[in-house]
């Protein structure tokens, strides 16, 4: 409706909450399923996640358009590159129900490393900067949250404080979150 060249699955993700796998089908249609991880490996997700502000606001639309043209035209690079990151995204997956939180933090830090191949306006030199000295204290691994340019850096570690307060002397101001399990819902007073 918003002729904005975005997929579906961040509108999915707040309707439902919670660790959800989306499949989105080719008619359009999504099938919807928790995925079956056990409540210690998501409390140690919880407890390993640390999500910090850029500082850097900007609208996707024009990134996205870029990549949704090279998708129309058939641009093999992309389209390659997109399959690679839903691969990714089921051995995201797996990783999780297996508890293997070390290996989910790689699977992000090369989800990162893709999605940055799609458009040099992915990501500047700044928060690579930032991404680095965060991979040097403790990040196991982490990528930018949004279609890029700015916003959110999510870094899974197993050494939260030293993590933390490297960041917070890069001048990044932590964001504190819990998973959400509701979804969105309907206020009526």
């Amino acid at each position: 409706m918003l002729r904005e060249p975005v997929g579906k699955q961040d509108q999915f993700i707040a309707s439902y909450g919670g660790v959800t796998c989306f499949e989105f089908n080719k008619d359009d249609s999504v099938t919807v399923n928790a995925a079956a991880i056990g409540h210690e490996v998501l409390d140690n997700l919880e407890d390993g996640l640390c999500l910090f502000f850029t500082g850097y606001t900007r609208a996707a639309s024009a990134i996205l358009k870029d990549q949704d043209d090279k998708s129309k035209a058939k641009d093999g690079s992309i389209i390659d590159n997109l399959h690679y990151v839903k691969d990714l995204g089921r051995q995201s997956h797996q990783a999780l129900v297996a508890g293997d939180l070390p290996r989910f933090a790689q699977l992000m830090d090369e989800h990162w490393q893709y999605k940055k191949k799609r458009s040099g306006d992915m990501s500047n030199h700044k928060i690579d900067e930032w991404y680095e000295v965060a991979k040097r204290s403790g990040a196991l691994g982490g990528k930018l949250i949004g279609a890029g340019g700015g916003g959110f850096l999510m870094f899974y570690t197993e050494h939260k404080r030293q993590l933390l307060h490297a960041m917070l002397e890069q001048g990044l101001e932590e964001v504190r979150f819990r998973f959400d399990f509701e979804g969105s819902k309907t206020m009526i007073q």
